[in-house]
């Protein structure tokens, strides 16, 4: 590392602090004078390293207040239904979840609509906040059509996911996915622990088992904690 660029070695050990946690997400880095008096250098060169790892993701520059290292973004596939749970654990984190609702309710205009019932008919509804180590990162509201799956509202979602409940219930044989940026309302602010102003990242998914409408989903992400991925063939 002697042998290359200064801004390459304070890159280097800015980034060697970030990804032994030695510095954690929300830590406050040195500041550029710091750092330029630190390893010798210009605050051009110390400047020149920290936008490579605010480029990267790796780091966030908050005015007035200074430079802080970001909380990584938890990532699912958008061409997939797999269970929150299992990816947050895959990543070697601890998952939990609150279930805010969990009862019977008419389905009205759109949702009726995106469900395939009558206006007025009763169907199941949850609303679910899912922890990633403690942190909101997914607000779940969910429609059921309960002739598919009836015992839907009996499930302990402490313990299963919805998701996971309805694959085993009701064999998953169709999907459908569109994705928004917004700007959330009042309730998604507090249930995600917002800040006013941020972007949220809303999926709508309808599900279908053997041709018949299963369920319909409104999932809401912070925009600064999560991310949606695909991967095509050609």
């Amino acid at each position: 590392m002697a042998q290359s660029p200064r801004y390459l070695q304070i890159k280097q050990y800015l980034n060697d602090k970030i990804q032994t946690r030695t510095w954690p997400p929300g830590f406050k880095i040195p500041t550029e004078i710091e750092l330029s008096e630190q390893f010798s250098v210009s605050r051009m060169t110390a400047n020149k390293a920290i936008r490579d790892l605010v480029g990267d993701g790796l780091l966030k520059r908050t005015p007035r207040l200074g430079t802080f290292v970001c909380h990584k973004k938890a990532e699912s596939p958008l061409m997939e239904i797999r269970n929150i749970a299992d990816e947050v654990r895959n990543r070697g984190h601890d998952y939990s979840s609150q279930v805010i609702s969990q009862n019977s309710v008419e389905a009205k205009d759109d949702v009726a609509l995106r469900i395939g019932v009558r206006n007025g008919t009763m169907i199941y509804f949850t609303q679910i906040v899912h922890y990633e180590n403690g942190v909101p990162i997914q607000l779940e509201e969910r429609w059921v059509n309960p002739d598919f799956a009836p015992q839907y509202l009996d499930q302990d979602f402490t313990a299963q996911t919805p998701n996971e409940y309805l694959v085993q219930t009701c064999p998953l044989s169709d999907i459908e996915h569109t994705v928004e940026a917004i700007i959330p309302i009042g309730r998604i602010i507090s249930l995600l622990e917002m800040n006013e102003g941020e972007p949220c990242l809303l999926l709508n998914r309808r599900t279908w088992s053997d041709k018949n409408l299963i369920s319909t989903a409104l999932l809401y992400h912070p925009g600064n904690k999560y991310k949606l991925s695909s991967r095509t063939k050609v």
